[in-house]
């Protein structure tokens, strides 16, 4: 099974007020797990870069000018996600300015079902307890300490463990020890044949059932 976990940064919080990605990390995930392919992207806005924004991750007008706008780099990121379920630390955020995205080069949009997001599960099972990315990595003791701001990317890593945790931790693998496939692959032993046992009354037993019987006083089958 192949899912994608995703994260976004962005030049703030309202897509519909014309904010913009400027960064795109997701990590594959093949049976739950990290197979090790991954796709990364800073994205040029066209817009400038709030302060308020430079501060959560980091990522300068400056830094951006030279990156690719995000009708260069939509072929691909459609490519790697595919039809993919999404795996989103609070989704409407990220699936709302990716669809805007696609919006603005004309491209279909992602389907909301094909997001899962993760802070709905946290606070489902958790309730009332705190379901930020950095609150459940406290709380699975996931080391987060190389987040000193926000990055797409290594918040999807982080996610993508925080997401193994929330759906039951790693499981061990069913393996039969070595003993038990020998049992399993034994040949077949000569044993000792018994003659069948004899099930039917011989005439002897018969009568002395039924003198046994006579015996009997008032039995309830005769009542």
């Amino acid at each position: 099974m192949r899912e994608i976990v995703l994260d976004t940064e962005t030049t703030g919080l309202s897509a519909k007020n014309g904010d913009r990605l400027v960064e795109i990390g997701c990590i594959e995930l093949i049976n739950h797990l990290p197979s090790g392919e991954t796709y990364h992207q800073y994205i040029n806005p066209g817009i400038p870069m709030p302060r308020e924004a430079q501060d959560v991750h980091g990522l300068s007008d400056e830094f951006l000018s030279d990156k690719p706008g995000f009708s260069e780099i939509v072929d691909g990121f459609l490519a790697f996600v595919e039809a993919a379920p999404l795996i989103i630390h609070n989704a409407s955020f990220d699936m709302g300015f990716i669809n805007s995205e696609l919006g603005r080069v004309k491209r279909d949009p992602l389907p909301s079902t094909q997001a899962i997001d993760t802070v709905l599960i946290a606070r489902k099972k958790y309730p009332g307890s705190p379901a930020s990315l950095d609150a459940l990595c406290r709380r699975f003791q996931i080391d987060n300490t190389a987040r000193t701001v926000h990055g797409a990317l290594i918040d999807a890593e982080l996610l993508a463990k925080v997401y193994l945790e929330l759906i039951g931790g790693r499981q061990p693998g069913l393996v039969l020890a070595n003993s038990s496939l020998d049992a399993l692959n034994t040949k077949e032993t000569d044993r000792i044949k018994r003659k069948p046992r004899p099930h039917q009354p011989t005439a002897e037993e018969l009568t002395a059932h039924a003198d046994f019987i006579a015996q009997l006083q008032n039995p309830i089958w005769k009542k």
